[in-house]
């Protein structure tokens, strides 16, 4: 009766974890620290007040201790670079200077320690280190919370099914997530990116982050419908958009069983070419879900995990033990690994060198690494040191210019010199490619293919340098978009120069996991893609309804359009009915007109 009165309300977020779920929402209030007052502390009660600091850190590390023991290892990985966090210079030593050197109470300096942190982090320009914000600010939540004598939520105690609505979960809260009891979340920050969107894609449990005001819409109790495949959140669901989505859910469920039982048979087109399709990953423990979902070997090892969840740079040793471990559990599968992908100025405290006015074009990845050979050649020697125990590729990230590859040759060479006269076990012929994610890296990829043994496109960075966007600029970010007519353009031309010249072309960007973007990439020449673990057993199954020749003769026409409606168009005529029918790709529900 109240739901047949209440209007339907359509949401649009980030579709962080798919998957479909109906239920009742439960509004998760967690009882925080709204006001914050600022006071004054005397000389003589400064130093009990930073104990009072110190006190809340110890609390908030033991909590998280707490947590990781009962949290399956894929996720304790996440939490303890929230415990590291809290020993941070930049947080929590800055916090200590701030009281002692303004003579101000615990938790303002807390505050404006975390806000000149924040406002660091929002201004980098890749999105994985933006969302890097939200750890800083689930870490020091927890503090200001024992600060202030406030019981921390416990997503533990909730004792029935629903789906749960917050302003924000930290990694830690997702973790504590009872799969018997909760169906799926949503929140009004995250992103794709989000530890907290990582530990829900390995949950497999549906979520949709980024709808800025959920809190404020949805009622506790309300039922709603969450689609983390669109990104979509739907509260007081029609009649007749429940009876969509319980089909739509149970096709989706069903689909979901028929292709995880293939995950692991060939991704072979109908006419016979098979194409290998790869998992990307940040953290070891990431490797399981890619072997499980049935994918042929890690196209994107991202590394820069292993430099942010801790206090100083790695030793050789730490890192060659990650990456043994991941090499060795998909031993003969290849493993991509991507050295440092940073920006120097402004990921970690001991990466700090000097401000930079425009750190997007400043000195991050390769540029870093060339510029601090040291840190570039601990990483090549444990990377060369793993590549003894499997099939090791090295890849380097944000080339422009040639001489960048040939300098980071010059440097890999090296080290490997060194290994050789120490006698250290190691392969010398590994592939060597490049990430071609800078639209100079595009034009130039004849070039460059006579340095390298496979390209790599990046589509994230590629879309966002072509088209001159910030994608995570809501006023802006409707031009973000992977089908428009350029970027096309630019792989095509990435993927003639690798065929010409011998050279493998590779995707690892968001656009090879999306099922629909298929017919273009594999007619484009695409020889293989990553995607996130649990995107791979539909690409393969995608991958097993379509015809190569087809696809081949479908790009010609593709390149004649002019707009990426046009092109968007051209794909639903072409493809939509076997999306529909064969890849289990419905088409996003109607308003309900």
């Amino acid at each position: 009766m109240e739901r047949s009165e209440a209007q339907e309300i359509i949401l649009k977020g980030i579709g962080a974890a798919p998957g479909i779920c109906i239920g009742k929402a439960y509004l998760v209030d967690k009882e925080g620290v709204n006001v914050i007052k600022k006071y004054h502390i005397g000389t003589d009660d400064l130093e009990g007040e930073i104990n009072r600091f110190k006190t809340a850190v110890k609390r908030a590390k033991e909590e998280l201790r707490a947590i990781i023991e009962d949290t399956p290892e894929d996720h304790a990985a996440i939490l303890e670079t929230h415990v590291v966090l809290l020993d941070d210079k930049m947080l929590y030593k800055k916090t200590i200077l701030t009281i002692e050197s303004e003579g101000i109470n615990a938790e303002w300096a807390l505050k404006k320690v975390v806000a000149e942190i924040k406002g660091v982090f929002k201004r980098m320009p890749d999105p994985y280190f933006r969302e890097r914000a939200a750890d800083i600010v689930h870490v020091s939540d927890r503090i200001m919370r024992n600060l202030a004598g406030v019981e921390q939520f416990n997503i533990r105690d909730i004792d029935k099914r629903v789906i749960l609505v917050a302003t924000d979960l930290s990694p830690a809260e997702t973790s504590q997530i009872q799969l018997e009891r909760i169906k799926g979340f949503v929140t009004d920050g995250g992103g794709m990116a989000s530890h907290t969107g990582i530990i829900a894609r390995t949950l497999e449990i549906p979520a949709v982050l980024g709808l800025y005001n959920a809190t404020g819409i949805v009622e506790n109790e309300a039922i709603i419908v969450v689609d983390g495949t669109t990104g979509t959140l739907i509260i007081h669901p029609t009649e007749k958009t429940l009876v969509e989505y319980e089909e739509r859910l149970e096709r989706y469920e069903h689909h979901k069983a028929l292709i995880s039982r293939v995950s692991k048979l060939p991704a072979q087109t109908v006419d016979g070419v098979s194409v290998q399709v790869m998992g990307n990953i940040e953290l070891p423990e990431e490797v399981v879900a890619v072997r499980d979902h049935g994918g042929n070997g890690i196209g994107l090892y991202r590394t820069e995990f292993q430099y942010l969840s801790r206090s100083g740079f790695p030793r050789e040793d730490d890192l060659f033990d990650k990456y043994r471990d991941v090499v060795e559990v998909m031993a003969p599968s290849p493993v991509t690994i991507r050295t440092l992908d940073i920006n120097g100025d402004k990921a970690v405290s001991y990466f700090r060198s000097h401000q930079e006015a425009n750190p997007v074009l400043g000195l991050r990845a390769i540029r870093y690494c060339l510029n601090k050979p040291d840190v570039f050649k601990t990483q090549l020697r444990a990377i060369l040191r793993a590549s003894a125990y499997g099939n090791v590729r090295i890849m380097f990230p944000m080339i422009s210019v040639v001489e960048e590859v040939r300098q980071a040759k010059a440097i890999l060479k090296q080290v490997a010199e060194s290994l050789a006269r120490e006698g250290t076990p190691f392969k010398a012929d590994i592939d060597v490619g490049i990430m071609i994610e800078v639209p100079s890296a595009a034009v130039m990829a004849d070039v460059l293919a006579d340095e390298v043994d496979f390209f790599s496109i990046g589509t994230n960075d590629l879309i966002q340098y072509s088209l001159a966007i910030d994608r995570g600029n809501r006023h802006v970010s409707y031009l973000y978009q992977p089908l428009h007519p350029a970027v096309i353009r630019l792989i095509r031309q990435v993927a003639d120069a690798g065929r010409e010249k011998g050279v493998g072309v590779f995707m690892c960007g968001e656009m090879a996991g999306d099922p629909v973007h298929l017919p273009i990439l594999l007619g484009l020449g695409m020889d293989e893609l990553s995607m996130n673990p649990q995107a791979i057993p539909v690409v393969k199954n995608a991958i097993r309804s379509l015809d190569l020749k087809q696809a081949r003769e479908f790009v010609k026409a593709v390149l004649r359009m002019k707009t990426h409606e046009e092109v968007e168009g051209l794909l639903r005529e072409a493809y939509g009915p076997l999306f529909a029918s064969h890849f289990g790709i419905d088409s996003p529900v109607s308003d309900g007109g």
